[in-house]
């Protein structure tokens, strides 16, 4: 597992003044070791293996956590999480989802489109954040 981006957590919360709970760093290590984007289901079931009985809300509360400090992304069509790849610095994310394996590659291959904004500027609504799901086949299993 890659200790950079849990420490990069851990210091975001100690530089933030956002508590960092057990229940909290251990769903973002269990996110961030899954090798597939992981539903909060099978997310609280690991759980429950560090810590005993724990209870649904835990797991939800710290997903959501994550999610809102961009550490993690749901990818809505799996209804699953992954871990960002790219700094959490984007409000927007494009993701290539593989149908035959499951494999989910974040990408950034372009930027929010103009004419999106243009629609999003007339219609007087604020975009919040933003995902791009493309299904296929990856190159392994072409």
């Amino acid at each position: 597992m890659n200790n950079s981006f849990i420490d990069k957590a851990v210091i975001f919360c100690e530089q933030n003044k956002h508590r960092l709970t057990l229940p909290r760093l251990n769903v973002l290590k269990i996110i961030h070791s899954s090798a597939k984007p992981i539903k909060a289901y099978d997310i609280l079931k690991k759980l429950s293996i560090i810590i005993r009985n724990p209870h649904p809300p835990t797991a939800y509360r710290a997903i959501e956590f994550w999610k809102r400090h961009k550490f993690i992304h749901r990818i809505e069509s799996l209804n699953a999480y992954c871990t960002c790849k790219s700094d959490h610095l984007h409000s927007g994310g494009q993701f290539l989802i593989c149908n035959d394996c499951g494999t989910v590659i974040e990408s950034h291959l372009c930027n929010f489109p103009e004419v999106f904004k243009n629609a999003i500027k007339k219609k007087m609504f604020t975009l919040s954040n933003w995902n791009l799901e493309i299904n296929g086949t990856c190159k392994k299993c072409s």
